[in-house]
C-alpha cells in the first residue's frame, strides 16, 4: 500500500473527513427544511428549532466513526430530537428555579409587611367581634377559635343547638358587614331584621 503525504485525513474508520462532511453537507440540503419543522413541533419556537438542527448538524460532524451508522438520516433525527428533549428540560428547570427565586424574595420583601398587615387585619376584625353582644361573641370564639361543634357550644352556653347556630350566623353576617363598610347600627339592624 503505498502512503503519499498528500493523503486526505480520515476518521478513524477509514472514511476520509472531506467525504463525511459532505454527506453531512448533503444531508443538510436534502433534509433541513423537515428536520426544523420536527422540531418546531416539540419546542414551538422557530429560533430555538433551528439552533437544535444546528447542534445536531455539529454532533454528526463529530462523529469518530460515520460510516458505522447506516442511515445518517434517521440518526440525525434521533439526535436532533434528544436534543430537543434536553433544551425542554433544562428551559423547565430554569424557569422553576427562576419562579423559586422570585418567590424566595417575595417572601424576604414582603414578610414583614405581610406580618404586620395580617396584625392590623386580625385587630380589626377583633374590635368589630367585640362591638356585638357578649353571647354572639362566645359563639364566635368557641366555634371558631376552639372548633367546638355546635351541639357542644349549646351545652356549655346553656342553650339550643339551633340558637348557637343563630349566634353564630349573624356574628359572621356582621362581620362580613362591617368589613364591607356598613357602619354598625346599620348593620346590627341588617341582622335583627
Amino acid at each position: 500500500m503505498k502512503v503519499s503525504s498528500a493523503q486526505e485525513p480520515q476518521s478513524p474508520d477509514g472514511e476520509s473527513l472531506e467525504s463525511h462532511a459532505a454527506r453531512i453537507s448533503q444531508l443538510f440540503r436534502d433534509h433541513n427544511r423537515s428536520l426544523i419543522g420536527f422540531l418546531f413541533a416539540f419546542l414551538k419556537d422557530d429560533q430555538a428549532a433551528k439552533e437544535v438542527a444546528q447542534e445536531a448538524y455539529v454532533k454528526l460532524l463529530q462523529l469518530e466513526q460515520p460510516s458505522a451508522i447506516g442511515f445518517l438520516n434517521s440518526y440525525l433525527f434521533r439526535v436532533a430530537k434528544n436534543l430537543a428533549i434536553d433544551r425542554m428540560r433544562q428551559e423547565k428547570n430554569r424557569a422553576r428555579l427562576q419562579g423559586e427565586a422570585y418567590f424566595d424574595d417575595f417572601l424576604e420583601d414582603s414578610l414583614g409587611e405581610r406580618a404586620l398587615l395580617a396584625r392590623d387585619e386580625l385587630l380589626r376584625r377583633g374590635r368589630i367581634i367585640e362591638e356585638l353582644p357578649s353571647k354572639y361573641r362566645t359563639a364566635f370564639r368557641l366555634h371558631r377559635l376552639e372548633e367546638m361543634p355546635f351541639d357542644r357550644i349549646a351545652q356549655k352556653m346553656g342553650i339550643k343547638e339551633r340558637m348557637a347556630r343563630y349566634y353564630l350566623t349573624n356574628t359572621l353576617v356582621y362581620l362580613r358587614l362591617r368589613l364591607e363598610g356598613v357602619e354598625a347600627d346599620a348593620a346590627w339592624r341588617h341582622i335583627q331584621a
